[in-house]
């Protein structure tokens, strides 16, 4: 499904995630200096790729890296191929990893990466190529101890061990800890393909019920059929949710009997697309469903001041980085709409990024059991922590939740102090 918006009234991320910083620095009584700093980034590179399309062709593409904060530890964030990236998207998507590595207790500061590119329109010898130029030239800020991408759109697994075999080739050795997301042969972690879908499932159930909603008598609307609206869906529709809508970049599809998940994953698969599975809806009409759940799962600034007063989900949980702007969130917040913001919900994935890289550094796995315990176990304290938090606030829960992590990284940069 494709949501086109204005180019004029087009959502700005970064804006979006200042505002929110903004707003906890405010509630946290800090200065206009905390706030500065934890506004830029602490390091960032553009970098050309030259690459050698299968022709023989020439083409130069733009590619991104942005290290927003290490007060807490190493950068960790993904790393997406799309043609609407940009340096001020990738910001912010930086800043939103680091509030959501410290809101989880998970040891890192906040990065991501970016490469202006539709994959869709290269083969896989160029993406290999494309990959390994871009690793090349970011080499020196990444690594087990200083930066750790991971997948994100447009990028998966394969992408992250043509990253780590880059990177170990340039070392002499492999560094199996250099990436996150990889392939389990190459020392990816058991349950990391769908540990941000698991994640949003286990504090939608959450929030479902801090409604008053039984899930199993709940229904469901999903925004985007990839990495984490596909399993998304399929982990709500196996908790007994009847999933009535899913859209992707093509189209949307909706049954209000509640779709059949496994078989629409096959149609997926063998025809690229939900369309065609059923009767098809429109964007809007998806995201304006009559339902208990809304997860928008697909890309930042969907729910905006144009739509959200004709959303009409009980909950939203936030599959995506910043789907919802500051705008709809006041609206949404009126209409006493339960928001679960993107740095608890869809926290999953670092999460299990954060065990594997544990079990890189230990040459020791786990078992997928052990794995989506120990999620279960963060995701569910997160969202126990936030929601007493918001409810002693009297606050929004992204407004909690986002409180939370600046005190944390603020505290971790005060007690380090400033080097001369």
């Amino acid at each position: 499904m494709t949501v086109v918006l204005d180019p004029v009234t087009r959502p700005h991320p970064l804006d979006d995630a200042r505002t929110q910083l903004r707003q906890a620095v405010d509630l946290l009584g800090y200065d206009d200096g905390i706030y500065a700093m934890l506004a830029a980034p602490r390091r960032e590179v553009t970098v050309s790729i030259p690459l050698r399309r299968d022709d023989g062709t020439t083409e130069l593409l733009t590619g991104h890296r942005v290290q927003h904060n290490l007060s807490r530890g190493p950068a960790k964030g993904g790393l997406r191929y799309s043609p609407d990236a940009t340096l001020d998207e990738v910001r912010a998507l930086a800043m939103w990893m680091t509030w959501k590595c410290a809101l989880l207790d998970v040891p890192y500061g906040g990065a991501k990466g970016g490469v202006r590119i539709d994959p869709r329109r290269y083969s896989i010898a160029e993406l290999e190529r494309v990959t390994r130029r871009y690793t090349t030239e970011i080499s020196p800020m990444i690594g087990p101890e200083r930066d750790i991408p991971a997948p994100d759109i447009g990028t998966d697994e394969q992408t992250m061990a043509w990253m780590m075999d880059t990177f170990s080739v340039q070392h002499g050795h492999t560094v199996l800890g250099v990436t996150t997301g990889k392939p389990v042969s190459l020392g990816g972690s058991l349950g990391r393909a769908t540990a941000t879908s698991r994640g949003v499932v286990h504090v939608a159930l959450a929030a479902l019920r801090s409604r008053g909603i039984d899930p199993a008598r709940a229904t469901a609307a999903v925004q985007g059929f990839g990495k984490v609206g596909r399993y998304a869906a399929r982990f709500l529709a196996e908790a007994g949710v009847r999933v009535v809508a899913v859209g992707d970049q093509y189209g949307a599809v909706a049954d209000e009997r509640g779709l059949d998940v496994p078989a629409l994953e096959a149609h997926v698969d063998a025809t690229g697309s939900v369309v065609g599975f059923t009767d098809a809806i429109g964007g809007d009409e998806l995201l304006e469903a009559e339902v208990d759940l809304l997860v928008p799962a697909a890309v930042e600034g969907v729910l905006t001041a144009g739509n959200a007063p004709r959303v009409r989900a009980k909950v939203i949980v936030e599959g995506a980085n910043g789907p919802t702007t500051p705008e709809a969130d006041a609206i949404l917040r009126a209409a006493d709409t339960l928001v679960v913001p993107d740095i608890l919900a869809n926290a999953g994935g670092v999460i299990v990024s954060y065990f594997e890289w544990v079990q890189a550094n230990q040459a020791y796995w786990w078992s997928a059991a052990e794995v989506e315990a120990r999620l279960a176990d963060r995701m569910l304290a997160a969202w126990d922590r936030v929601s007493d938090h918001a409810g002693r606030l009297g606050r929004p829960l992204r407004t909690a939740a986002t409180a939370l992590a600046v005190e944390r990284v603020a505290q971790a940069h005060v007690q380090r102090g400033l080097y001369p």
